[in-house]
C-alpha cells in the first residue's frame, strides 16, 4: 500500500518509514508537521495516512486536527493516529462518524509489529482500529458517569444546556447551595482535578456529551 506519515520525532519516523518498506509498502511521502501533510496527502493520494497526535508548532492535537480536515474532505480518507499517550477525547473525536477506516493506537504498539502491520491492513479495508488502553480508559471514564446518582445526572444534563446555578437551582426546585455540592460531588466522581471551577465544568460537560 502507499502510505503518508506525519511524525515529528525523526528517529520514529525514519524507523516507521523503514519499518513498512521492509514490510513491502510505499512510503510517498514522510513529514514533520501537519501543513505538509495536508499537502503531501493531496499530492500522493495515498491508500493510509500515519499521523502523529501531537505536531508542531504547539505539540497539542495538531495530528487531530490534521485528520478531522482530511475526513472533511474526503470521508473515506484512511487515517491511523499514533498517540504517546491514552487520550479518551482524542480517540472519541475520531470515532464519532461511522465512516469506518480509522484507528488510534498508542506509539508503543508499534513495537509489536505484527500487530501493528494487521492494524494498517484493518484500516485500509475500511475497519477500525481502537488500542485496548484507550478502551479501557474511556470504559472508566463511561464507569464514572454511572456513578452519579439521579439528581446529580440531572444537575450534569442542565449544565450541559449551559445553564447557571440559579438556573438550575430553578429547574429542579432546590436551593443554590444544593446545586453546589451536586457539581462538587460531580466533580469528585469524575476525578477532575483542575484548579479552575470554570476548567472543571466545562470538562464535566464534555464527559456527558461524548457519552
Amino acid at each position: 500500500m502507499r502510505i503518508v506519515i506525519a511524525e515529528d520525532a525523526v528517529l520514529l519516523r525514519e524507523g516507521l518509514v523503514r519499518l513498512l518498506a521492509t514490510a513491502g509498502h510505499d512510503v510517498v511521502a514522510a513529514v514533520a508537521d501537519g501543513e505538509a501533510l495536508l499537502e503531501a496527502v493531496r499530492a500522493h493520494r495515498p491508500d493510509l495516512t500515519i499521523i502523529d497526535v501531537r505536531m508542531p508548532p504547539t505539540h497539542t492535537d495538531e495530528g487531530i486536527q490534521a485528520a478531522r480536515t482530511l475526513r472533511a474532505r474526503n470521508s473515506s480518507e484512511r487515517i491511523l493516529v499514533l498517540s504517546q499517550i491514552v487520550s479518551g477525547k482524542a480517540a472519541a473525536g475520531l470515532f464519532a462518524t461511522d465512516a469506518g477506516g480509522i484507528g488510534y493506537l498508542l506509539k508503543d504498539r508499534v513495537g509489536d509489529v505484527d500487530d501493528f502491520l494487521r492494524a494498517l491492513d484493518t484500516v485500509v479495508a475500511g475497519g477500525e482500529v481502537i488500542d485496548p488502553l484507550v478502551v479501557r480508559h474511556l470504559l472508566r471514564r463511561r464507569s464514572r458517569l454511572e456513578e452519579l446518582t439521579p439528581r446529580e445526572t440531572d444537575v450534569l444534563a442542565l449544565m450541559a444546556e449551559g445553564r447557571t446555578n440559579t438556573a438550575i437551582a430553578g429547574a429542579l426546585v432546590i436551593s443554590e447551595a444544593a446545586v453546589a455540592k451536586h457539581i462538587n460531588r460531580i466533580f469528585a466522581k469524575l476525578e477532575l482535578s483542575a484548579d479552575d471551577s470554570r476548567h472543571k465544568r466545562v470538562q464535566a460537560v464534555l464527559t456527558y456529551l461524548r457519552q
